[in-house]
């Protein structure tokens, strides 16, 4: 856990209630912002790793899943078919 505190100057400090202590100071309100998005960056990296690693499913359970309520049986049809074509012949869809 932490806090930002601003300082006497008008820039802002760190401080870690795990280390009490500072863990940053002198930052600019733009350098927090980038401080925090590099934060969110490192998480959000670490959370794809993760389930890059351990929860990956098989693509019979995505067919299994399967209902009719936004998309048509002929569109994931389709998209199955597509699926199946060599990876270096596909590019990232979004439907």
């Amino acid at each position: 856990m932490s806090f930002i505190a601003r300082q006497p100057n008008g820039l802002l400090c760190r401080h870690s209630s795990i280390t009490d202590c500072i863990t940053d100071y002198n930052m600019t309100d733009e350098e927090y912002v980038n401080l925090c998005i590099e934060k969110a960056i490192e998480q959000a990296k670490h959370e794809a790793e993760e389930v890059l690693k351990d929860y990956v499913r098989d693509m019979d359970l995505v067919k299994a899943s399967f209902l009719q309520n936004n998309m048509s049986k002929k569109r994931f049809n389709e998209i199955l078919k597509e699926m199946e074509k060599p990876a270096c012949e596909c590019k990232h869809m979004t439907t």
